[in-house]
Parts: structure tokens; sequence; C-alpha cells
């Protein structure tokens, strides 16, 4: 069950003091929930999360914990770094991770595990879906995180994935354009090989746009939802078939092109 606790303090003490009073949890809970990034407090006019349990906090400071067991007892998935360019590094997340965390907690999101990873900074410049896995990006300043975003927003990235869909389908560079929660989507499919006895297919799609779900619904669109799909197709024993398998673009960091690929064996799907 989902529990809130919203405290006030009257007096100067510490963080766990205040919560310990408030909720009823016991020290030892409140100090993992945050720890795992579930409690936020009030920061140079900012909400950021409060980690350390032992901070000696002001009279009439707002202590927010967001309680929920069945996050918190989530146990993270591990991702891998696949190149630190300094500014910025390069990750794979994993099927299941998310990509930041939310107010209950951030424990289990990339952006978190590689804050712990690198002990530096991290910005969130892209977002992938939780469900799919494949390469992500995480910059490390302020600058580095805005000029890279610009790169998405701005849609000069090329962005390439793999699934594995359910039925057999014969395409080469099939466009997709059905439109996205009202907005303009377009999707390209190549066949890569098919698969007669499980009758699934292996598709690379390239995106010029960015839409959320955009991959999943336009597959689902043409009549071959993508294996695992829970939302837009039949849930499966397998994970979303979806993978972020490159990138490629000019970069405002270093002025150069540059092309990401997940390497051996992160960059395939298996059979269903």
């Amino acid at each position: 069950m989902r529990r809130k606790f919203d405290v006030t303090t009257e007096q100067p003490e510490t963080a766990i003091e205040a919560l310990s009073q408030a909720s009823g949890l016991s020290r030892q809970r409140i100090k993992d929930a945050m720890n795992k990034g579930a409690c936020w407090w009030t920061l140079k006019g900012k909400q950021v999360r409060l980690r350390r349990a032992t901070r000696e906090v002001k009279a009439g400071t707002r202590l927010q914990l967001y309680y929920d067991e069945n996050v918190l007892d989530r146990k993270p998935e591990a991702a891998t770094l696949i190149v630190d360019k300094s500014r910025y590094s390069v990750w794979y997340k994993p099927h299941g991770m998310l990509a930041q965390g939310s107010q209950w907690g951030d424990h289990c999101s990339l952006l978190r595990w590689a804050e712990l990873e690198l002990k530096r900074p991290c910005h969130l410049i892209h977002r992938l879906d939780a469900d799919a896995a494949g390469l992500m990006l995480i910059a490390h300043d302020p600058k580095a995180a805005g000029a890279l975003s610009q790169c998405f927003a701005g849609r000069t990235i090329t962005k390439q994935y793999l699934a594995r869909v359910t039925g057999i389908i014969h395409t080469q560079d099939q466009l997709i354009d059905t439109p996205v929660d009202g907005k303009a989507a377009i999707s390209r499919v190549t066949t890569l090989s098919t698969d007669e006895t499980g009758q699934t297919s292996l598709l690379q799609i390239a995106i010029e746009t960015g839409r959320k779900h955009q991959i999943r619904k336009h597959l689902q669109s043409i009549g071959h939802p993508i294996v695992g799909d829970r939302l837009y197709g039949k849930p499966a024993k397998t994970p979303l078939q979806l993978l972020a398998a490159s990138l490629e673009f000019d970069c405002p960091l270093s002025r150069q092109r540059v092309k990401l690929e997940l390497p051996e064996p992160l960059n395939s799907l298996g059979p269903a």
C-alpha cells in the first residue's frame, strides 16, 4: 500500500527523527527509503531528494516521504557502461529498468545507477520505455545535457531499433506515418529475418520522430505487435522484444560525427 507522509518540523532535528515520529515506521525502514530516493525536501528553492537520514534540518522544514514497499523492495537490474566520454556516457539499459525514478524512489533507474557507478552528477538526455532495452546517453554537466538534448529534440540523431514481432512480414523500408496522440510520427521498417517455426519476424526500425510508444503503436497498427508487448499486443514469457541498437549524430561537444552501437552479445534479440 502506498503511503505519503508530509511533515513540517517544529524544531531543529535530524530528518530521520522527524519522519520517524510522523510515520511510525522504523528508523531502518526510513533510512532505506531515503537512500532509495523516496524522501524529498526543498533546497535553495528547488525540490530535491534527501538521502542522508542524519541530515540536520531547521524548524519549519517540509519533508515528504513517499513510501511504497513494493517499489522499495524491487531489485535493480544491472546496467552496462558502454563508453565513458567524460562529459557524457553511453549505457545499455536492460529490460525493466526505468530511465529515471519517480517520487516513490529511483534506485531502479539508469540515472541513479550511473550516479553510483561513476560518482559524478548525472543528467537525463532522452528516454526509453521501461519495458524496452538498449542504448541511452547520460550527461555529466548541465551544458552537455542541454546540447545533447537539443540533438534529440531537433531530430538530428539517427536512431535504429530492433524488434521481434508476431507474424511473418516481408518488407523493405516500409513507411508508417500514422499520427501518435494527434502528432506527426514517422517510422521506417525493414525485415531482417523471419522465423517460420515461431511465426515471428525480426525487424529493423528507423524513427524520424520520438513519440511516446511510437514504435509499439506503429507496429501494432500494421498487424504485427512486438512480442511481449503487454499494452499493444499480448504478454509473453519474454520481455518486450524491442532494442535501441544504434545512435548516430554530430556531437555538439566534440564537433565530430559519432556512431554508437551495442556490442555483442547485447545487440541481438533471440527467438521468441
